[in-house]
């Protein structure tokens, strides 16, 4: 599944959902690199 994840205040990373840690945060693989960071809520459709 497609993930978006939130690293740092100004740097979205886009990538595959590789697992989930306990304090909340996500992993995400882009090619061979792989990300943790907080997972960029949905926006709601008004």
């Amino acid at each position: 599944m497609l993930r978006t994840i939130s690293v740092g205040s100004c740097v979205s990373i886009q990538g595959l959902l590789v697992g989930q840690m306990a304090d909340g945060k996500i992993m995400v693989k882009v090619d061979e690199k792989t990300f943790v960071g907080y997972p960029v809520t949905r926006a709601k459709a008004s």
